[in-house]
């Protein structure tokens, strides 16, 4: 998104975040500015103050914010040699600062400077404080100094901006919408999941609810897994160290792995991907060309590291389970093999309603080699072949230079949602390094060893991130097919029981996931609680239906539908159910 001038909403968010910096100091001169970043929603910025800030606080400082945009004040960029810069904030009594220059700065820094607020910034930023009109303050929360729980206690401040005043009203009516859709309010309300500092952060608790659509989106996985030529495997959850050295991930990745395990005087470590496993199921007898290529996918957990302050409830875990496959196949089968796994992923993610996809082509950083693993030439030819894929397809991408993983260029393929945000969904990953690193061979037609390629591939991504999105893109209401429960018979009174249990029963035996509510509560809070958990079908059973057979059935969202035949009833439920039908129509 950008102006009629080109600026893009991402200057925008940052030059508002350096004005919030600027208003704070104004009115709270002692404060200390950490950092302020542009984010998916706004942006926002850390500060160091004793004082906690108050909702009155956050008003003054918006009208402050607002009193320098309308000054104009204009933003300039300065270049200074590394430390006169360090002398500019030590002057200005901003240690953070000082520090943030000392680890990042080169032997020339850049700073942004309007008035007398100075940060020290790679920008770009918009030429003045007029640009910044349409700014709102939304909330206050804690954070941790470089998000390190060691580290100082900072105040983040959130914020977001818009180029018009309409823009802004919009924005903010669809962040109060997110806000009432989050997974983690929905979560406990619905009773799917929890998280619990006792046992540790970013580690989920799946309730019998959460679990059930967990079991339902695992198996119809495996069966479209295997309806797509794919076996599936397990694999263990620690591997010895030597395994790691050897896959490069103690070399590239050790900072998101967990500290070792010393067993039987050797370490072994969390897993933090599945590829070398299943390379060693491989590696386990000589392969041919003909059995080429193999298909192996599991849904393996795996543990990495993310520092307290950026987990996030199901979006940002440190253990996960991801529905993870590896495609090995000889160099002559690789594009076909790529096009295969580029239309599973779109079908796959059409299943659970997403059809509106972004596609992103991550390539190396030319500037940064060192990040990345094997030879200019292989580099070269995964990245091409991926192209060909997406160009075969006529599929539209956009070209994200940095982005790739250090062992092979990848493709990412994010989701739009009902609110339309992206989300990171699947990746497909080009690898020519692990075959050499493990001493990968198949035997080929000529009767020598040969090396395969691998692809790395997600389609869901993580479980627990997916299965985020899906509460927050359904707002909890899944589709029928994905609700934990999907039908609930609610007897009038104790006379009506039995039949509501027959019913019930009758359910159940139709494959569909039903309860029988036998509280005696008045029907009419029995109907409001089915209606707060979201359940599809409401079954309401009285005398008349007793008598007739029948029910009284109400649709989540579309309201009563009156008396229905019990058989017709099953007859489109079924029906619906196993179609996947999202849009029921009774």
């Amino acid at each position: 998104m950008s102006d009629e001038t080109g600026m893009t909403i991402d200057v925008l968010r940052h030059s508002a975040a350096h004005l919030l910096a600027h208003a704070v100091l104004d009115l709270y001169p002692e404060t200390k500015t950490g950092i302020g970043p542009a984010v998916e929603t706004g942006y926002y910025y850390d500060f160091l103050r004793e004082k906690a800030f108050t909702p009155e606080d956050l008003e003054a400082i918006e009208k402050r914010m607002k009193e320098l945009a309308r000054e104009n004040v204009p933003v300039e960029r300065l270049v200074l040699a590394k430390e006169e810069a360090v002398r500019m904030f030590e002057e200005k009594k901003q240690e953070l600062k000082v520090e943030l220059i000392r680890e990042k700065g080169e032997a020339t820094v850049t700073v942004y400077r309007q008035g007398p607020f100075a940060d020290f910034c790679l920008g770009p930023h918009v030429p003045s404080t007029g640009a910044l009109q349409h700014v709102k303050l939304l909330s206050v929360s804690g954070a941790y100094w470089k998000g390190d729980e060691r580290g100082p206690q900072m105040q983040r401040i959130y914020g977001t901006v818009s180029f018009s005043k309409k823009e802004l009203e919009d924005h903010l009516r669809l962040l109060e919408e997110a806000k009432k859709r989050d997974h983690r309010r929905l979560g406990a309300e619905l009773d799917l999941f929890s998280t619990n500092d006792e046992l540790g952060g970013g580690l989920i608790l799946w309730h019998p609810k959460g679990a059930r659509v967990r079991a339902v989106i695992e198996q119809h996985w495996r069966e479209r897994h295997w309806a797509g030529g794919y076996d599936i495997l397990f694999t263990p959850h620690i591997g010895r160290a030597a395994l790691w050295q050897t896959s490069g991930h103690l070399g590239f990745y050790k900072d998101s792995m967990y500290s070792p395990m010393d067993i039987d005087d050797q370490a072994y470590y969390l897993k933090p991907m599945n590829c070398p496993f299943h390379i060693q199921i491989y590696k386990s007898r000589m392969r041919s060309y003909r059995d080429l290529p193999l298909r192996w996918a599991e849904l393996g957990t795996v543990y990495r590291y993310e520092r307290s302050g950026t987990l996030h409830g199901l979006l940002r875990v440190r253990g996960f389970t991801q529905d993870d496959a590896h495609i090995i196949c000889t160099p002559g089968q690789i594009e076909e093999e790529i096009l295969r796994v580029l239309d599973f992923s779109v079908s796959l993610l059409a299943d659970f309603g997403f059809t509106d996809n972004k596609i992103e082509l991550s390539v190396r950083d030319p500037k940064n080699p060192a990040k990345y693993c094997g030879a200019d030439d292989l580099w070269c030819r995964a990245e091409a072949s991926l192209v060909k894929a997406l160009e075969t397809r006529g599929l539209a991408y956009e070209r994200m230079e940095g982005e790739a993983v250090f062992y092979g260029p990848k493709i990412d393929i994010k989701i739009k949602d009902a609110l339309g945000r992206l989300w990171q969904c699947t990746t497909i990953q080009f690898d020519f390094n692990m075959s050499e690193r493990f001493d990968m061979t198949f035997v080929g037609e000529d009767g020598k060893e040969h090396r395969p390629y691998m692809v790395h591939r997600a389609l869901l991504g993580s479980l627990e991130r997916f299965f985020g999105v899906l509460i927050e893109h359904y707002n909890g209401s899944f589709p029928l097919w994905l609700a934990p429960v999907q039908a609930v018979v609610l007897p009038i009174a104790e006379r009506h029981e039995n039949y509501a249990r027959s019913l019930d029963r009758m359910l159940q035996a139709n494959g569909l996931r039903s309860t029988v509510d036998l509280s005696r509560e008045k029907v009419g809070k029995k109907i409001r609680e089915a209606e707060v958990q979201k359940i599809p079908l409401i079954l309401v059973v009285g005398d008349k239906e007793v008598e007739r057979r029948s029910a009284s059935l109400r649709v989540h969202g579309q309201g009563d539908k009156g008396e229905v035949d019990v058989a017709l009833f099953l007859e489109k439920a079924k029906e619906f159910h196993q179609n996947k039908i999202s849009t029921m129509n009774f």
